[in-house]
């Protein structure tokens, strides 16, 4: 159950993104936050998880980071988010530490093919919500961050067909996972990790 501080900010991110559409503000601007229902999900797939450990790549203004960071508070984990843009970084920090999840996220500030190979840990759940032509390098570079049982979860898997149709047919045909595309909201890959890559090196 999400307390009043989290849904607070929550509400305010979700108003905030509503405006902007309307508004017309650039795309590269703008949150590019996942919908609200997708965030339910996300919070849902890592709340009942012990000591969850969560990656998200694309941490934008810290929507989907609330969603994560309410879920594995409930029994133990962090998020670790990552993200590029300055101004978003900032608003990141201040969103996450108004709903009081700092105890559950860090923030890893960055170009993600810079910062994610240096990160050493192993990860349960891998969230990409990054640049969608650069979702299969991000993949191949999160892949070496994982062991079987962990969940990659990649959002507009049909929002962005064009882009990303690529993407779903390499993980369904990749015997190393187990990969079906969930059609809620703009659309989510969810790849389970079913064997070690054939190669860590």
């Amino acid at each position: 159950m999400l307390d009043d501080r989290v849904r607070a900010v929550l509400t305010r991110l979700e108003q905030e993104d509503t405006r902007e559409r309307e508004q017309g503000v650039a795309r590269e601007l703008r949150a590019r936050q996942v919908a609200p229902t997708t965030g339910q999900f996300l919070f849902a797939f890592v709340a009942p998880q012990t000591d969850c450990e969560v990656l998200e790549i694309g941490g934008s203004r810290g929507y989907s980071t609330i969603w994560l960071a309410a879920g594995v508070r409930f029994f133990g984990g962090r998020v670790l988010s990552l993200e590029h843009d300055p101004a978003k970084c900032e608003a990141w920090r201040r969103n996450v530490a108004e709903a009081g999840l700092e105890n559950w996220a860090e923030l890893i500030e960055g170009d993600a093919y810079e910062t994610l190979p240096a990160i050493d840990d192993l990860f349960d759940v891998i969230f990409l919500d990054a640049e969608k032509d650069d979702y299969e390098q991000l993949f191949q570079l999160a892949r070496r961050k994982v062991e079987p049982g962990a969940v990659f979860v990649a959002d507009n898997a049909l929002s962005h067909a064009d882009t990303l149709g690529a993407y779903p047919r390499s993980r369904q045909a990749d015997p190393t996972l187990e990969s079906v595309t969930v059609p809620l909201d703009r659309g989510l890959e969810l790849s389970v990790v079913l064997r070690e890559m054939v190669s860590r090196s």
